[in-house]
């Protein structure tokens, strides 16, 4: 047909973006922890505290979760993107949905991940953070008025300053993530816009970077 696909979270100006929507939950002793049928939302305490933990730290792993430049285009509350640090069984904007679910199916989505982040940062992020996290003292956590950042820079910054990265990678893994971060951000300029470059599509392009590897 003359198409290829594309994983950039933000590969076309006007509609909405792509995103690797990540569907998580524990078991134990074969048993849905996630599941109870009187709590809220039919979601255990546990779940919730799952929740709260990477509500907390939304900001911290935004990095690990959206890892290209690209990816700050996506998070745009005008086309449906999770933008929002919050929980909601409904809302599209929000950072984690709460799928309708059953004692088997019952999960946490985490909508905010781009479809280019690398899944084994996003895992060990979000389990990590959901296990051992902290849980913020913020009234209504879940409905606060919290934003992820809408620039790669922001997220950097939040990145390297938050403890708790430092936790989850250990300090130098962590600097040097950062730093490859940084390095990639710095090819662009830095004030993108809204126009998607066709040298930004040619860049993350897989059918481009094989045609660009066969010339070395």
């Amino acid at each position: 047909m003359g198409l290829t696909a594309s994983f950039l979270p933000k590969p076309v100006v006007g509609v909405n973006g792509s995103g690797m929507h990540t569907n998580v939950s524990i078991t134990k002793n074969g048993k849905n922890i996630f599941w109870d049928p009187k709590g809220e939302e039919k979601m255990s305490k546990f779940a919730w505290q799952f929740v709260d933990r990477i509500l907390t730290h939304g900001n911290d792993i935004c990095l690990a979760l959206n890892a290209s430049v690209n990816a700050y285009r996506r998070l745009d509350p005008h086309f449906e993107a999770p933008n929002q640090i919050k929980a909601s069984a409904t809302d599209r904007g929000s950072m984690v949905r709460i799928p309708i679910g059953n004692e088997r199916s019952a999960r946490v989505e985490v909508r905010s991940v781009g479809p280019d982040a690398n899944p084994y940062m996003v895992m060990l992020s979000v389990f990590k953070t959901g296990l051992e996290g902290e849980i913020s003292k913020v009234k209504n956590l879940r409905q606060a008025e919290r934003y992820l950042p809408d620039n790669v820079y922001d997220a950097m910054a939040n990145f390297r300053a938050a403890e708790w990265t430092t936790k989850l990678l250990g300090e130098d893994v962590k600097g040097r993530y950062a730093d490859l971060k940084q390095a990639s951000a710095d090819r662009c300029p830095r004030l993108l816009g809204t126009f998607v470059k066709a040298p930004e599509v040619q860049y993350h392009h897989e059918v481009y970077n094989q045609f660009l590897w066969n010339m070395f």
